[in-house]
């Protein structure tokens, strides 16, 4: 049986994009200015990183053809609670290939998962899928993102404009994982 948790019952069917971002930004512009955007609208190959519902850790190593690495910038938590900012790497360079921000509900998850997950070592993915988590990804919203200072600075200054998504993945039928993805083009 889960433990208690005031998130579930005040949580939407999807996942609020500002309330995410003010996990980590009292100015949400610090990370960039977002703007929905349909999937007709999205460029490639940004389109093909975003526009489905599997887990982004797949699709970028896909993608990128090796294994990412995640680089934990910043994290927090409450009672049930573990949020995260991240990087994904691409283990072949180091090359940034995603920017992340994740509310994470523990109550549902094992004892075992929580404890990888909050080692800090392994991608949020490929823990749910090591693990056998029963798990479904809901994308949400695509968005466009023009880069503030901090996302500049972590993406290497590349790309003035960036594409992400919002998505929520359900673990054994529950919403456990509330994600923002930026993804790079490269």
């Amino acid at each position: 049986m889960p433990r208690s948790s005031h998130l579930l019952n005040q949580r939407q069917s999807t996942p609020d994009l500002d309330t995410l971002i003010r996990l980590f930004y009292d100015d949400p512009t610090r990370l960039g200015l977002f703007r929905e955007v349909a999937t007709e609208d999205t460029p490639q190959p940004f389109r093909k990183l975003l526009a489905h519902d599997q887990h982004m850790t797949v699709t970028v190593e896909s993608f990128h053809g090796c294994p990412v690495n995640v680089d934990v910038l910043k994290t927090d938590r409450d009672q049930d609670h573990y949020f995260r900012k991240i990087l994904l790497r691409r283990s072949s360079d180091n090359g940034v290939v995603q920017f992340g921000i994740v509310r994470l509900d523990l109550s549902y998850l094992s004892d075992d998962v929580i404890s990888e997950i909050l080692s800090e070592k392994i991608p949020l993915g490929r823990v749910l899928i090591q693990h056998d988590v029963m798990r479904e990804v809901q994308r949400s919203e695509l968005w466009q993102c023009r880069c503030g200072p901090d996302l500049q600075d972590y993406l290497g200054g590349q790309w003035p404009t960036v594409y992400g998504r919002t998505a929520l993945i359900y673990c054994n039928g529950e919403p456990v994982v509330e994600l923002l993805e930026i993804v790079t083009p490269s």
